[in-house]
């Protein structure tokens, strides 16, 4: 317990580093885009390739993912149930609060979580690239139908393909399929070859955790008379409770899990909404206050929920 302290203390520090930085304006006002840009397309694919490429696949797809992946979609469609029952919304709206509610941050704070709380960097790549090309396209696919709109296309296909072919354009996801691929091979890359990439990719957490704090600042939620309450409040409780239950569900009872592997998938499943569903969802000009304003809520709520899972099950 004093070692899952000791990392949220250093998570929560740089989180609030961050929003210092921006409300100072200290580094200007273009700070947060370059040292994101820096973020996402150098370190964190970086720091992606370094950790896969020193492991094995059986230490990457365990049973981690599969309570994980199984989690998101069961919080998926009970969002889905609960919402088209209480509260009606249109088809696409229900898709996007359906993603708010399921799609993990596995990356800007999963990363950070799993380093320096977890110790175990192994359920956040298989969890990010089920997320990408399986989970999102699914909603893409929802949001079209129901908008009549095609999505991004990539040689005259649909946007669900425009979606997949986007997504391993992602330079995380190009980072982490090296990696996997790397680590598929009976052969691990010298220090010398890895050393580089291995300091380059340290930029990644402290990095995204600025970023994170940066972009907390001056954010306004749950405007009166804009913002759909019921439907972002309905999103951000299954994410920070039900979710988390239902990954503890899973796994205790279903899968045995114990101890540190128990923790690992309970986390997890309660990290905040990602970024990437507000993406989707200004794509297609439907749910974006819904989108926007789940994923502050979760993320200012993750903490103290993360710091009570922690207390309990480590």
């Amino acid at each position: 317990m004093t070692g899952v302290l000791y990392g949220f203390g250093v998570v929560v520090a740089l989180v609030v580093l961050g929003w210092i930085i921006a409300r100072t304006q200290v580094l200007g006002d273009g700070a947060r885009l370059i040292l994101n840009r820096l973020v996402f397309f150098v370190a964190t694919p970086a720091l992606i390739f370094d950790n896969l490429a020193r492991t094995t696949l059986d230490e990457v797809f365990t049973g981690v993912f599969v309570v994980s992946a199984v989690s998101a979609v069961l919080i998926a469609v009970l969002y889905t149930v609960v919402a088209r029952v209480w509260l009606k919304p249109s088809g696409a709206d229900l898709a996007v609060g359906a993603l708010a509610s399921g799609y993990v941050n596995s990356a800007n704070l999963g990363i950070p979580i799993a380093l320096y709380v977890l110790g175990d960097f192994g359920f956040v790549m298989p969890l990010l690239l089920f997320q990408v090309v399986v989970l999102q396209p699914v909603v893409i696919a929802v949001l079209e139908r129901a908008t009549g709109e095609a999505g991004p296309s990539a040689g005259g296909a649909g946007g669900v393909v425009g979606s997949l072919v986007q997504a391993i354009r992602n330079p995380i996801v190009l980072g982490a399929l090296a990696g996997l691929g790397v680590a598929a091979l009976p052969w691990t890359p010298p220090d010398p070859l890895l050393e580089p990439v291995h300091l380059v990719g340290q930029i990644s957490v402290p990095g995204a955790l600025l970023v994170f704090g940066m972009s907390l600042f001056g954010v306004r939620v749950l405007e009166a008379g804009a913002s759909p309450r019921r439907e972002i409040a309905l999103a951000s409780v299954l994410k920070l409770v039900a979710h988390p239950a239902i990954a503890y569900a899973i796994g205790a009872g279903l899968m045995g899990m114990q101890g540190h592997e128990l923790l690992t998938v309970v986390v997890a499943a309660a990290l905040p909404t990602a970024q990437n569903v507000l993406v989707v969802a200004t794509r297609y000009g439907r749910g974006t206050l819904l989108a926007r304003d789940s994923a502050v809520l979760t993320t200012l709520g993750a903490l103290p929920v993360l710091l009570l899972i922690s207390a309990l099950l480590a």
